[in-house]
């Protein structure tokens, strides 16, 4: 006999991330997974390698020297900082230690597929909130919002579509849900927001007893491959999140790396101005082709293409691709004229902004611009 999963696990539907190859081709351009180009931070890469010979050893269960330096770069409270197996993780555990069968996680529109996901995998149902412009909209979440709502994921700055919300907003979202209500605020692209009227919400944890910030190490600092996030959370939500994940969920490896990134500032800082440099330079280009760039808080561009034969985000993706570029299709997140691209080295930013302006000059340009979200 077959074991039987509990209701509702068949249901849902496995994570796919972006492309990392093309059949044929030796290299590609990867601009599908919102990387760092630069890499991690050196000082990252050699305490990685400093424990080649200490593979036998279990890592520090609490992560102290880990949290104590997030808490000391960041001016946080170390006993508020759980760290996890990136920020996938403690989402997980987030749905886990507060909905179940019969409750309801709410999201926007647009938002991570990681909270529905999660969400269906405890039992509970993801309600999904309608977004303005391509940005959460406060008053449908709170339109949504109930009594059965038991956390709400609010990606600030948003994956995919690269619009945020500012503290105003923000502030106004926590002060109209319900009491019961768990608000998680999804910082994984904090450091390269650098509008004036941005907010990660660090500040408010402190305020609030129930809204948590998510961070992860896999964006700015270049440390996806290690699997590493950390939540700054209200004592009584760090007491559940501790109880609930692995003994020893964060690897010594990872712990050490994200220390050492922690205090590399001119690496963060090298990347947020890389970033910042091409960010800007391709959506003005792509602008100019005559293509639909969203502006972006993140480091990534989300861009609107025609919805027809030869002229779709299907017939450039399949373009890029003939030039070895891989980009993120989007109809997962319910945008399947939407590609996300990464900004990449500037090599390979020149390289996908030179094919897509070659894809516009052969008559398939995309719809002219449009107003844009908010950035």
């Amino acid at each position: 006999m077959t074991p039987t999963p509990r209701p509702g696990i068949l249901e849902v539907a496995p994570y796919v991330g972006g492309e990392a190859a093309i059949p044929g081709r030796n290299r590609v351009i990867r601009l599908a997974s919102n990387e760092n180009p630069l890499g991690p931070s050196p000082r990252a890469m050699a305490a990685y390698a400093s424990l080649e010979k200490e593979l036998h050893r279990y890592p520090d269960g609490g992560a102290r020297a880990l949290r104590e330096a997030i808490a000391g770069a960041e001016e946080l409270d170390p006993a508020r900082i759980v760290c996890g197996a990136g920020s996938d993780e403690l989402i997980a555990l987030l749905v886990r230690g507060y909905a179940g069968p019969g409750d309801e996680v709410l999201h926007s529109e647009h938002g991570f597929l990681m909270y529905s996901i999660s969400a269906k995998a405890a039992g509970a149902e993801p309600v999904a909130a309608a977004e303005r412009d391509l940005t959460a909209d406060v008053d449908a979440l709170l339109e949504r919002a109930g009594e059965k709502t038991r956390l709400v994921f609010l990606a600030n700055p948003n994956n995919p579509t690269g619009s945020y919300l500012t503290e105003a907003e923000l502030r106004s979202l926590r002060a109209g849900l319900p009491g019961e209500a768990l608000l998680v605020i999804d910082a994984a692209y904090a450091e390269y927001a650098t509008q004036d009227d941005y907010c990660s919400a660090m500040d408010l944890v402190a305020e609030f007893d129930d809204l948590v910030v998510i961070r992860t190490f896999s964006k700015i600092h270049g440390l996806a491959a290690l699997r590493l996030g950390w939540a700054y959370c209200p004592p009584a939500v760090a007491d559940v999140l501790n109880r609930l994940r692995g003994p020893f969920n964060v690897s010594q490896a990872a712990q050490a790396a994200g220390i050492a990134a922690v205090k590399d500032r001119q690496h963060v800082e090298r990347s947020r101005a890389h970033n910042a440099r091409w960010l800007a330079w391709t959506l003005e280009r792509l602008a100019a082709a005559g293509f639909d760039p969203r502006p972006s808080a993140g480091n990534f561009l989300l861009v609107r293409f025609a919805e027809e034969p030869g002229r779709s985000a299907e017939a450039a993706l399949a373009d890029l691709k003939k030039h070895g570029i891989l980009v993120r299709a989007l109809g997962g997140y319910g945008l399947p004229d939407c590609l996300r691209i990464t900004i990449g080295t500037e090599s390979d930013t020149r390289a996908v902004v030179g094919a897509l302006e070659d894809f516009a000059a052969r008559g398939v340009a995309a719809p002219a611009a449009g107003s844009g979200a908010r950035a």
